[in-house]
């Protein structure tokens, strides 16, 4: 496979790390892919496991503000108690 950088400053770092490495441009590529293949992944798994938890009912959605309301007020309180 080939792969064009079209970013100096990107194939820049590339070039740098293979030479520090030791390792080939090509190898430290194919380590990045697959190391993003898999979060990626992982993270379409925990999306889909969350996703069925709301389609079955075991996990409620709550309004945003009221949790972001909620973290403040938690966050005062902490304040509040160590001064």
């Amino acid at each position: 496979m080939d792969v064009h950088v079209d970013n100096p400053e990107l194939e820049r770092k590339l070039s740098d790390l293979a030479e520090k490495s030791g390792r080939a441009a090509d190898d430290l590529i194919q380590d990045a892919l697959a190391g993003y293949f898999e979060e990626l992944g992982t993270l379409r798994s925990n999306l889909d496991a969350r996703y069925d938890e709301l389609k079955t009912g075991r996990v409620q959605l709550i309004d945003g503000e009221k949790a972001f309301n909620a973290l403040k007020a938690k966050s005062e309180e902490r304040r509040n108690r160590t001064a």
